[in-house]
């Protein structure tokens, strides 16, 4: 497979693998833009030339959008290969890809999010321990920190604003950032879904690097709170929500 590495000088000519390919469609620039300002932060985004899902997205700790600390690490954002790309090894190279240059740029390890059964865009757990990844910390919620060490150093861990994962806000309150495209397009639907059903629904964006790494929740991406309690990082759609509704029988 060949690779292209996507920088400020070619953004607008890549295709970004997980939305739409006009740019002009909201959640492709949403999420172009979110990682033009992330380049010069250290962000490295790596894509397979074939049009697809499948691509790595990292950048060092200290500037993820994250509330975690990882002194000295990398951490991948997103490692996402689906469709007809899935099966071929490509999940291997990107991370590898990783691997060999986080240890060029003299990094202690590299940590990432995930759970101990696969959960929506989050990394599986089953693929990172064949790697050689471990768990370094888990939040009350069951969303885990990664890691795979190449020295002797201090772990990775979660901030304690982000352990609890509980809030004390009532309603509906959703955390997001724009790394995820879809959030651009989704977000205001649920709003929508949820004002015409007179749910109380309160949007948080992320909008800063600080904001993010503050956050009481160790997902940054999208974090769902109903009555203090998180809910789910699976972003919503209008049947996705509607259907939650009903189990929460509202």
């Amino acid at each position: 497979m060949d690779y292209v590495y996507v920088t400020k000088e070619n953004i607008e000519q890549e295709h970004i693998c997980c939305a739409i390919s006009s740019n002009s469609d909201e959640q492709v620039r949403s999420k172009k833009d979110w990682l033009t300002d992330r380049f010069e932060d250290g962000l490295v985004f790596i894509k397979s030339v074939l049009r697809g899902k499948c691509f790595i997205e990292y950048i060092p700790a200290k500037n993820a959008w994250i509330p975690i600390d990882a002194d000295n690490y990398m951490y991948i954002d997103c490692l996402w290969v689906s469709g007809s790309l899935k099966g071929h090894g490509y999940s291997n190279e990107l991370l590898n890809m990783c691997i060999e240059d986080s240890q060029k740029k003299g990094m202690d390890g590299i940590c990432i999010l995930s759970t101990k059964k696969k959960m929506p865009y989050l990394a599986d757990p089953k693929f990172l321990a064949y790697k050689g990844f471990k768990v370094c910390d888990e939040a009350s919620n069951g969303i885990q920190l990664w890691h795979l060490s190449f020295k002797d150093s201090v772990l990775p861990k979660f901030k304690s604003c982000s352990k609890d994962c509980h809030i004390s806000e009532s309603g509906f309150v959703l955390y997001y950032t724009n790394q995820c495209p879809f959030n651009a397009k989704y977000v205001p639907i649920v709003e929508q879904v949820a004002k015409e059903h007179n749910i109380s629904f309160k949007v948080i964006h992320l909008d800063t690097k600080e904001k993010a790494q503050n956050a009481p929740t160790p997902i940054t991406t999208y974090a769902l709170f109903y009555n203090g309690e998180y809910v789910t990082n699976d972003v919503m759609n209008e049947k996705k929500f509607l259907k939650l509704l009903s189990n929460l029988g509202l």
